[in-house]
């Protein structure tokens, strides 16, 4: 367990570092003399650094021993986030942030399957469940925290904080993380092929529009919630965002075993109705926070679900399935903040929750197509 809490720290990181700039748009924007729509895309180009990366990086480092490629990794981070920090130049703050994303993909390409060899077959999707647990725990805890820190100290603070943490954390990777061999050559699976393997592709193609869906309007929340008059309460309807999906990943770790499918249906609809009462009543701050807690219990526990489809769809091609997943996961979220921010340009904050609900909708389609492979009508993990 020891372990497994070390993994989910290094989750907690991975997704705070990528998510932090949403809840300190403003105080970046200001700091960095750039526009909240360029400074948006400081989640963008940490997307890209993984989408660019993250595929052959992982090729690259197979043969490494997964706790060297594990502290290598968190190593970019504490760089990255440091340098985020003190820098007060948007460029060089843009190529601090593709570091980190650099980073990330190497991690997200590694930490699923760590947790998977940590435990015994049936426990796999428990296993990764904590290690999951990083994200909520970063939405619930972790931008709150940091949009706090933000407001009353500055953002750069925000981002020293997690440096600090981040030292810990190599720290306790050395101390209490087993050891595990990287792969033998030759022993992965083309990535053509592994797109061809039944269920991988429907899988993929869920984890990409449903993460652009959520980056639209989670990469503008602090724009958003500021356009219908709650700026000053980001820090708090993030909180019941991220306390939401802990929740839903304690949901999730229960019941993934036997409920993948049903899981991930419930998921998309949940993150739908949130959409639509953002979109029509944003007058009303009560439903607002409504709409925060079904979005995260909707959202909280897909990374959970998703990166479990992918590793039973893929079976011996699991580890490319994986990577994959990674690559189009940033992908979504580079598009996410680009489109992002030309729906502020071109239509204003209004537009991110329909835009939002109307990419669910070929999300629900396809895990109801995929019965028989990727989201199967059966019990998870059963042959």
């Amino acid at each position: 367990m020891g372990a497994l809490l070390a993994l989910a720290i290094a989750v907690f990181i991975t997704s705070l570092t990528e998510t932090l700039p949403a809840g300190l748009l403003p105080a970046m924007s200001a700091g960095l003399h750039t526009s909240e729509s360029a400074t948006g895309q400081t989640v963008t180009i940490y997307a890209l650094g993984t989408v660019l990366t993250a595929i052959p990086l992982s090729a690259a480092t197979a043969g490494w021993r997964r706790k060297r490629l594990l502290l290598t990794a968190m190593a970019g981070f504490a760089v990255a986030n440091t340098v985020t920090a003190w820098s007060a130049n948007y460029p060089l703050t843009l190529v601090a942030r593709f570091v980190a994303g650099v980073a990330a993909g190497l991690a997200w390409a590694l930490l699923a399957g760590y947790a998977r060899r940590m435990v015994a077959p049936h426990q796999e999707g428990r296993a990764i469940a904590i290690a999951m647990a990083g994200i909520p725990v970063a939405l619930s805890l972790g931008v709150p925290a940091g949009t706090f820190l933000g407001q009353v100290v500055s953002w750069q603070a925000a981002f020293l904080a997690m440096t600090a943490l981040t030292l810990v954390l190599l720290v306790w990777i050395a101390v209490a993380v087993p050891d595990y061999p990287g792969q033998k050559a030759g022993g992965k699976l083309p990535m053509r092929r592994t797109l061809r393997v039944p269920g991988v592709a429907p899988v993929l193609f869920v984890t990409l529009v449903f993460v652009l869906a959520h980056t639209i309007l989670y990469a503008y929340i602090a724009t958003f919630l500021r356009h219908i008059g709650l700026g000053d309460q980001t820090d708090a309807a993030l909180l019941v965002f991220g306390i939401a999906s802990l929740a839903s990943i304690w949901i999730v770790g229960t019941f993934i075993h036997g409920h993948l499918r049903t899981l991930t249906l419930a998921g998309a609809v949940l993150v739908g109705v949130a959409a639509a009462v953002l979109g029509a009543f944003s007058g009303s701050h009560a439903l607002v926070y409504v709409a925060a807690a079904l979005w995260g219990l909707g959202w909280g526990g897909i990374p959970t679900l998703l990166q479990t489809a992918a590793g039973q769809a893929g079976g011996e091609a699991a580890d490319a399935a994986q990577a994959m997943l990674v690559t189009l996961w940033n992908a979504a979220m580079a598009a996410g903040g680009i489109i992002g921010g030309l729906l502020l340009q071109a239509v204003g904050a209004d537009a991110f929750p329909w835009t939002v609900l109307t990419l669910l909708v070929p999300v629900l389609v396809v895990v109801l197509a995929a019965r028989a492979h990727g989201f199967p009508a059966r019990r998870a993990g059963s042959s």
